[in-house]
């Protein structure tokens, strides 16, 4: 043996099995009476953490340990030096861009599917990945009233379930450009209010941002349908070739809904693929009264609603539906030998239907939402935050020193000082520092605009009103 090799240990010396069980044991009974705690008060810290940009860094070592430590003093650290340095989205006061709950369900079923760590690449290497997800998406889609024959599948975020839409809307019109690549002739179609995403989408997709057109918006900040149907007249006659086009249900400013039906109508006499973008208010069409917002959803080619977003999933979960899973398949599957699989024809193997290979055991906690919740606890909270929004709107409205610059659809308000966009900055600045909410803001209508929007399920009605209260009185200090 050279001298400077040195003799492996026994695998029994390397790692004792049973003391690492039992100290796993030992800390998860920790952790999980932390997050209860956390859970029950969580009104103790701070929504935003009062630190600079580089402190964290800073408070720990440069170099990872030569020796490893004990999970009590990992645990220890996580509280003392972790947690200050957070901002706390499962905070009853973040009533930020769109709030989001890691409730207690996810979070149990998070942990299982960590201990589990299956990878459903296809149906072979983890049956309960794939099915799972099939059932549990499928309840959601019944609750929408998305049609029943759309295929579901689970990806992290909205704006990768946009991405894969506007492959598959590449896929239908220029099936060669999977092997040739773009012809850079393609254009997408948004509304001017739409998310980054569906331009980051076509950024990635090879489309460009010069093919990219945004479409202007109508008072209430929905796409206006006959400007649709004119761009895509003039990129016609120039020789461009319209490949698809992206609606809105509750867009990211405003909450707007874009009307689907009518922009169906454009998307159908021009032969477009239809994407509509439900990833905040997707969730408010489970309630019955509220169905109408995906109206003419039948006619569209794919659909995103994002369950992290206001059904009380931790990050991250997006549900993406398409009535053309055929197309979808074909823009991206790519089987090598390793990788094929069970011909069986209700095998899915979810590698075929986007750019990743792996797949996360993401439904099992949308599983446990809702089973744990079931749809009408659903319905009652989601009912609740609309109606707090619009009680907090006519708050708004009725002190005169405010206004209400868009419509209340769903459970967020955009409103404004009347004053100069400092003075509106300064108030947002205001409650943000007092650690007690935290708030976003935007643009609309060229000015600088306040979001309070309601999410959260620890949220309630004393919260909203104390957050609003906070900002009547942030005014001139």
């Amino acid at each position: 043996m050279a001298a400077s090799e040195k003799p492996s240990l026994p695998a029994e010396q390397v790692m004792d099995w049973d003391q690492y069980v039992s100290e796993f044991q030992k800390a998860a009974h920790q952790a999980v009476d932390w997050v209860a705690d956390y859970l029950c008060d969580a009104r103790r810290y701070p929504v935003v953490p009062n630190m600079k940009p580089g402190d964290l860094v800073d408070a720990l070592p440069r170099s990872g340990p030569q020796r490893g430590e004990t999970l009590e003093t990992i645990l220890s650290d996580f509280d003392s030096k972790i947690i200050p340095a957070v901002t706390h989205w499962n905070h009853p006061g973040f009533l930020a861009y769109f709030a989001c709950t890691g409730s207690t369900p996810a979070i149990i079923a998070e942990m299982l599917a960590a201990a589990l760590n299956t990878n459903g690449l296809h149906w072979d290497t983890s049956p309960a990945v794939v099915e799972l997800e099939q059932v549990t998406l499928g309840w959601l889609r019944e609750w929408m009233g998305v049609p029943g024959d759309w295929f579901g599948i689970i990806y992290d975020t909205a704006s990768v379930s946009s991405f894969h839409a506007i492959c598959a809307a590449r896929e239908m019109v220029d099936p060669d450009a999977r092997l040739n690549g773009s012809s850079g002739n393609l254009v997408l179609y948004t509304s001017e209010q739409s998310h980054s995403s569906i331009e980051k989408g076509a950024i990635a997709a090879g489309i460009g941002q010069l093919n990219v057109r945004k479409i202007s918006a109508d008072a209430e900040f929905r796409m206006n349908p006959e400007a649709l149907a004119g761009a895509i007249e003039q990129d016609r006659s120039a020789g461009k070739k319209p490949f698809c086009v992206v609606a809105t249900v509750g867009t990211t400013s405003s909450t707007s809904v874009d009307p689907v039906a009518a922009i169906a109508d454009v998307a159908e006499n021009h032969g477009l693929w239809l994407h509509v973008d439900a990833a905040y208010a997707g969730t408010a069409a489970i309630l019955p009264e509220c169905r109408a917002i995906l109206a003419g959803i039948e006619r569209a080619h794919s659909l995103v609603m994002n369950p992290h977003k206001w059904l009380f999933t931790n990050i991250d979960l997006s549900a993406f539906y398409t009535r053309r899973p055929d197309v979808l398949r074909r823009a991206f599957s790519l089987v090598p030998e390793i990788l094929r699989a069970s011909t069986d024809p209700r095998a899915i193997h979810l590698m075929d239907y986007g750019v990743p290979l792996g797949h996360r055991f993401r439904a099992l906690k949308l599983w446990f939402i809702l089973r744990y919740f079931g749809r009408e606890r659903l319905q009652l909270i989601l009912r609740s935050h609309m109606d707090w929004a619009r009680r907090i709107a006519r708050e708004i409205q009725a002190d005169s020193r405010f206004e209400v610059v868009a419509p209340v659809p769903f459970s967020v308000v955009c409103f404004r000082y009347k004053g100069s966009d400092e003075e509106n900055r300064h108030i947002f600045e205001k409650v943000n520092a007092s650690g007690k909410f935290f708030i976003s803001h935007t643009h609309l209508g060229g000015r600088y605009v306040l979001r309070l929007a309601i999410g959260n399920l620890g949220t309630n009605w004393e919260d909203v009103r104390a957050a609003w209260e906070m900002i009547q009185g942030s005014r001139g200090q």
